[in-house]
């Protein structure tokens, strides 16, 4: 698929997504380019890797954890702010470090909630869970 065509279909796929799909895009995003980032650490692609981990920290940090209701979600929410903050602080050492288990980390520690979040989509969601097969 061209370029442009992708970027069509990912657009479209946004404007018209529910909020749960919109979280499970972020999740997968984050976890794709944290899988970008290593295999551009491995192969020493520096100006990649960089790229790679800003894009997975700010979708972590400005999609996920900005996105949290504080108020309405309480002691999980928090919880949550604490997680992404370890996460984004964890991406930026793999990154200075050139540190591929810090990078696995991250992905075990996003992988089982991004899971679980797919597991309570709606009934009718079934193009969160298309997604996340595509991402697995």
């Amino acid at each position: 698929m061209s370029s442009v065509y992708r970027q069509i279909d990912i657009e479209t796929g946004v404007s018209g997504a529910s909020a749960h799909q919109l979280i499970t895009l972020l999740f997968n995003g984050a976890l794709d380019s944290i899988a970008q980032a290593k295999g551009a650490m491995q192969s020493r692609n520096i100006e990649a890797k960089c790229a790679a981990v800003s894009k997975a920290v700010r979708i972590v940090d400005e999609g996920l954890k900005a996105g949290l209701d504080m108020r309405a979600g309480g002691q999980l929410a928090q919880q949550l702010c604490d997680l992404y903050g370890y996460i984004t602080m964890r991406l930026t050492q793999g990154n200075l470090r050139n540190d591929t288990e810090a990078l696995d980390e991250c992905v075990r520690l996003l992988a089982p909630i991004r899971d679980a979040w797919v597991a309570i989509a709606p009934a009718d969601a079934t193009v969160v869970r298309a997604a996340m097969e595509v991402h697995a």
